[in-house]
């Protein structure tokens, strides 16, 4: 697997690459592909929240569970969609907080690499998918690998913001240190939530804390 990572990262994770659960997970990819299955995102890709969001950079954690398993969608950022790509429904609702939380106006499209170069790193609790097929590499082994990730980043960094929507994100809460890192919790952004995300006011609390903490504010509308 071209493992296409940050340096810092590439360090902090070098003993997770080197376990059996990882080694496995690489055998399942190459054996899905040589059966002719599509994965995403592409390889190269796999780890781009990595490679786009240094660990020294990172100061605010939104956490996914999936990539997107329709074609062109999945770039290996959570939430996020490439250039030219429609912006999906989880996201848009994300936009419309983010306007009524901040009294701004969001006109992009559906990339968050402008997040992600800001220091929000946006990490799928599990990094692949195969076509057509949501969860369907729920469970080879990634779960292992990104808890390990949330693991080190709540240890090693300190006054990390960390944003938890929906039931899967919120069970990852035992991983972080909550008297050094602000937690976020909220419904999940998904239309089929009924809209109870609305009103979390994720954005604003965020960006305050990163302040008090002498930390840049995200600057959401990019």
């Amino acid at each position: 697997m071209d493992v296409k990572i940050d340096s810092e990262w590439k360090e902090i994770l070098k003993d997770e690459f080197d376990k059996e659960y990882f080694r496995n997970i690489v055998s399942f990819l190459h054996r899905e592909k040589r059966e002719g299955k599509t994965i995403y995102p592409p390889g190269s890709l796999i780890f781009n929240a990595f490679d786009t969001t240094p660990f020294s950079k990172v100061k605010v954690v939104i956490l996914g569970q999936d990539p997107y398993h329709g074609a062109g969608q999945a770039h290996g950022l959570s939430f996020s969609v490439p250039d030219g790509i429609p912006v999906p429904p989880s996201l848009k609702n994300i936009y419309k907080e983010i306007e009524d939380d901040l009294s701004v106006r969001i006109n992009k499209n559906g990339s968050l690499v402008q997040w992600a170069r800001q220091g929000v790193f946006l990490l799928n609790a599990v990094l692949t998918v195969r076509a057509s097929s949501p969860t369907s590499h729920s469970a080879i082994g990634w779960s292992t690998f990104t808890d390990a990730v949330i693991k080190a980043l709540s240890d090693k960094k300190e006054h990390l913001v960390f944003m938890l929507w929906g039931n899967f994100a919120k069970s990852k809460k035992s991983l972080i240190d909550c008297r050094k890192h602000l937690v976020l919790e909220a419904a999940h952004p998904s239309p089929l939530a009924h809209g109870a995300f609305f009103g979390c006011h994720h954005f604003s609390k965020c960006n305050r804390y990163l302040q008090e903490h002498g930390e840049a504010p995200i600057d959401w509308t990019k």
